[in-house]
């Protein structure tokens, strides 16, 4: 059938480029590259979640500051925004670093998030007011 998995003939390859980037050698390549896809990400959430960003912005455009200011409060909010993010992040990495993910979780990971992007992909479609 249809699946979104990693075909065995290209598991090898992308291992072997995985344990590449591990090595202390390209570790701080690694660490510049995780930081700018987290940036990203941010950013993207930034654009999904607008209402808290615009009313903070609001408020802090009426307070009347110097721009440097602003944008140091501006970024102090990105800091607050993406900790919770990374929090996460590095418990997950952590976690699931113990102990190798088995096939039969994986298949119940990917059924229950399918689950939950066709609930939503739903919603949107016949409630989306309900997701406001």
């Amino acid at each position: 059938g249809i699946t979104l998995s990693i075909p065995e003939s290209a598991k090898p390859g992308l291992y072997a480029r995985v344990r590449g980037i591990l090595q202390a050698e390209h570790l701080a390549g690694a660490i510049a590259g995780i930081v700018v896809l987290a940036g990203l990400v941010n950013l993207v959430e930034l654009l999904c979640t607008a209402g808290f960003p615009a009313l903070y912005t609001q408020i802090l455009t009426l307070q009347q500051m110097p721009s440097w200011e602003y944008y140091g409060y501006l970024g102090l909010y990105n800091l607050a925004y993406i900790f919770d993010d990374s929090l996460m992040v590095t418990i997950a990495v952590v976690t699931l670093s113990r102990r190798k993910l088995q096939e039969r979780v994986g298949r119940w990971l990917k059924l229950v998030s399918g689950i939950v992007m066709v609930g939503l992909g739903g919603l949107l479609l016949m409630k989306p007011d309900w997701l406001r």
